[in-house]
């Protein structure tokens, strides 16, 4: 008779035998004699030794082969049963590697407990076995999640139920210039404005209820003081039973897209008052032109060929996001149609002009352009223009932005002047838009216009410029 069929006389389940109810269990569990064959085994211990040991035969375990922790072999004679019974004393959750025959290893658990007759005599033992294989993989599954938490670009918090931290990442540090040490065990409500505290109490009294907050948009106080945007998502934190024991907050930092936005706001209504001062040109262009032209066919053309040259301006700005052009790029988008480049020339400090003055030194430069490639100097082979820009001082503090277009060697210009949208947009529109003045000079062989107005009115700031 073994030991579990001694224990039938007064252990089992009436009607039940304890072999059969030791065969019943998940948990693997053996028995051996005093001098160690194993005397019963239940199918449990068969599946996780992947092996069916011979009763009576057998020693100290059931397992194929046998490995220490560090992978080394291990000798069945040095299994935790083996030792309880050498030594005479019960083993404790005693750690090893059982290797089975498919080369399958499995960490396991033992806990010999020896078995004594009457008198105290030590007649064979027990062993419990628990598969460690479910616990590594949630060790490892708990590193790879620590890991992931360590290595997030996003501010990781942990809290308990009374709004403590109990965690902090390396991205929160980043975020919120706090160190680990500063920051767990002080209260949540550090990095929450004043103004903001009622969001505290709703979160905590959601994730009570257990449920999870979805990502939304609120403000956060930094160590310095400074308020920094971010997308805050809450969720429960609950332990091996089910129940809320905290609340993990993921942090991002969306200041750079809150700033985007701010930013394409701004220029859209920079945009928006652009093209309603574009409409205002093509209008007074319009009107102008059909003035000063006879037939339909050359109002259409000259029209045309005035919005294309606003269409070209129009190109600078939307290529530098409307923070303006140089003086410089604007003359070559203007002359770029009349393939004229090699007879002009350009001299002037980098001035970046303002939206405003782009579009009506643009078309200004496409007027003065069209002109001297029908009638002046750049008509002829021997023409040529010469455009330079100054800033010079106008007193008090004050700076004046002054361009010259001058034509050179051109052929003799006619005595009498016609007064066409060109000369309108010289003289009038384009230095009335940049608070200016511009004045149209008419010499034998070409023609000078100056344009002078405050440089406040024609450049853009270098501030802005540094911020864009």
């Amino acid at each position: 008779m073994n030991f579990v069929e001694q224990a039938d006389v007064g252990l089992g389940v009436p009607g039940i035998p304890t072999a059969d109810l030791m065969q019943a269990l998940p948990v693997a569990i053996y028995t051996v004699d005093g001098q160690g064959h194993i005397t019963f085994f239940n199918e449990a211990a068969a599946e996780l030794w992947g092996h069916r040991p011979v009763i009576g035969r057998d020693l100290w375990c059931g397992s194929w082969k046998l490995r220490h922790l560090d992978g080394r072999d291990m000798a069945h004679g040095e299994c935790p049963m083996a030792v309880a019974l050498r030594e005479g004393r019960d083993v404790s959750w005693d750690q090893a590697i059982a290797e089975r025959p498919d080369g399958e290893l499995v960490p396991f658990g033992a806990h010999p407990r020896l078995l004594r007759d009457e008198a105290g005599n030590v007649v064979g033992a027990i062993n419990t076995l628990l598969d460690l294989r479910t616990q590594t993989l949630g060790d490892e599954a708990r590193m790879r999640l620590a890991a992931i938490v360590e290595s997030s670009m996003d501010a990781i918090v942990s809290k308990d139920m009374n709004g403590i931290i109990t965690s902090w990442n390396d991205a929160a540090e980043r975020l919120f210039g706090y160190t680990p040490a500063e920051a767990i065990g002080r209260p949540v409500t550090m990095l929450i404005p004043p103004d903001r505290l009622d969001e505290e109490v709703s979160i905590i009294s959601r994730i009570r209820a257990g449920e999870r907050v979805p990502s939304y948009e609120t403000m956060r106080l930094r160590k310095e003081g400074t308020l920094v945007s971010v997308s805050l998502t809450v969720s429960p934190i609950r332990d091996g039973i089910g129940r809320v024991v905290g609340a993990s907050k993921i942090a991002r930092d969306i200041s750079s897209h809150k700033e985007n936005e701010r930013r394409i706001r701004l220029l859209m209504r920079e945009v928006n008052h652009r093209v309603k001062n574009q409409y205002s040109v093509i209008i007074s262009m319009i009107r102008e032109t059909s003035k000063l032209t006879s037939t339909p066919e050359a109002f259409l053309g000259q029209v045309r060929e005035r919005i294309m040259a606003l269409s070209e301006s129009h190109d600078l700005l939307v290529n530098a996001e409307w923070r303006g052009a140089t003086v410089g790029e604007l003359i070559q988008a203007q002359l770029k149609a009349f393939a004229a480049q090699s007879r002009v020339s350009m001299a002037g400090p980098l001035v970046v002009l303002q939206p405003n003055a782009v579009q009506y030194l643009g078309i200004a430069f496409h007027e003065l352009a069209t002109n001297s490639a029908k009638h002046g100097a750049l008509s002829c082979n021997g023409g040529r223009v010469e455009i330079d820009w100054h800033v010079v001082p106008a007193g008090d503090g004050a700076e004046t932005f002054r361009l010259v277009w001058r034509e050179l060697d051109g052929p003799i210009l006619d005595a009498v002047r016609g007064r066409g949208f060109g000369l309108v947009v010289l003289e009038r529109v384009a230095p009335q838009a940049l608070s200016g003045s511009g004045r149209l000079e008419f010499h034998a062989r070409g023609i000078t216009w100056t344009l002078e107005a405050p440089l406040h009115f024609v450049q853009t700031s270098l501030a802005e410029i540094a911020a864009d």
